[in-house]
């Protein structure tokens, strides 16, 4: 740990420059290990939304034109980044994930073009939390000499990541989804693929070149710290997430008329997705007011339109519309959980009742 340190790590004449430098790159070694990566191969941001642009459009800038396949429900970082080099002459193949809410590695394959750059597919789904079968995506790419990137903002402090046995060339990471601090991220970028990044921040040649801008040490100290923390407890934590998550579905399931959007099986511990049938889905959201769920993810909240997520799995709008993320986290009790499932369930048939007697 550290005191008030708040020399400059990019200032090499100085002991406070020297000393913040030294926990910038013990920060480094930290999330390294996390991801089962060197520490030279990460790269510094300020969140996995700017580590998703850095990945597409640094390529982007270097080829000048060709082919990027993705899938139709990524996240926002990387659909509103491929639209942008859509316009810029880019083009870009979308996959549709399966009715499970999976990624076919067969259909990357078959999208794959004698241009293509890059494949980008995340590996848990922000929405429905499925989990994608990364390894066989990543060995395709390898053999068909492409960059695989993988948003691993939901994936990385919740599940095994290691970006070797993973085959993959560029990962995108968050703090704040592994109880870091807001506003930092990072992307880890594999050495011997010799990738040819191009910045897209400029003023400095900080990050060997990749990412201009002073280093926000005191948020990469907090998410060094949070990755060590993940390491340490990710299988007994991962465990205790998944009985909260199965005592939540467990609960769940007993209403009529709920569907469980994507895999059952496939899935992180902590996140599931649930469509109620017979119910509006506005009014669900807002009757539910001391429940802190959702019905999307925080970047698509503010809209009123369906779930593009559920919509690229095949959900009817109407299903889509009353369908709600239930996240259980670090410090979700079982109280907490059976609190949760008593007032979902009296809302949803209270509703239903309403409807019924119009």
């Amino acid at each position: 740990m550290f005191d008030g340190d708040f020399g400059n790590p990019a200032s090499t004449s100085h002991v406070f420059g020297w000393e913040a430098e030294e926990h910038v790159e013990n920060a480094r070694v930290q999330l390294a290990q996390l991801i089962g990566a060197d520490p030279l191969e990460i790269v510094w941001t300020s969140g996995a939304t700017e580590s998703d642009n850095l990945a597409l459009k640094g390529l982007a800038e270097h080829y000048g034109s060709g082919h990027i396949v993705t899938s139709a429900y990524e996240h926002k970082a990387v659909l509103d980044t491929c639209d942008y080099l859509e316009k810029r002459g880019i083009r870009v193949t979308y996959i549709t994930p399966g009715a499970d809410g999976l990624v076919s590695p067969k259909h990357v394959e078959d999208a794959i073009e004698d241009d293509t750059f890059v494949v980008s597919v995340m590996h848990v789904n922000n929405e429905i939390g499925v989990l994608n079968d990364i390894a066989s995506i990543g060995r395709i790419c390898r053999d068909r000499n492409v960059f695989f990137h993988v948003d691993a903002a939901q994936s990385v402090g919740k599940v095994p990541v290691n970006v070797v046995d993973l085959n993959i060339d560029m990962l995108s990471i968050s703090g704040h989804k592994i109880y870091g601090p807001k506003g930092i991220g990072a992307l880890y970028v594999r050495r011997a693929a010799s990738i040819p990044l191009q910045a897209i921040i400029h003023g400095g040649g900080h990050e060997r070149g990749l990412r201009s801008g002073t280093l926000a040490t005191h948020q990469i100290v907090g998410i060094g710290a949070a990755a060590s923390v993940c390491e340490q407890e990710l299988e007994r934590e991962s465990e205790r997430l998944r009985n909260l998550r199965e005592r939540l579905w467990a609960h769940l399931r007993q209403i009529p008329d709920v569907h469980l959007n994507g895999s059952e099986d496939q899935r992180i511990p902590g996140l599931i997705n649930v469509g109620f049938g017979g119910v509006d889905g506005e009014t669900l959201l807002m009757a539910l007011n001391d429940v802190a769920v959702s019905s999307g993810s925080a970047c698509t909240s503010a809209t009123v339109e369906p779930s593009y997520v559920l919509r690229a799995i095949g959900v009817a709008d109407e299903l889509a519309s009353a369908s709600l993320r239930f996240t259980v986290g670090r410090f979700t009790t079982e109280e907490e959980v059976d609190f949760a499932v008593t007032r979902i369930a009296d809302v949803v048939h209270t509703l239903r009742d309403r409807r019924a007697t119009r």
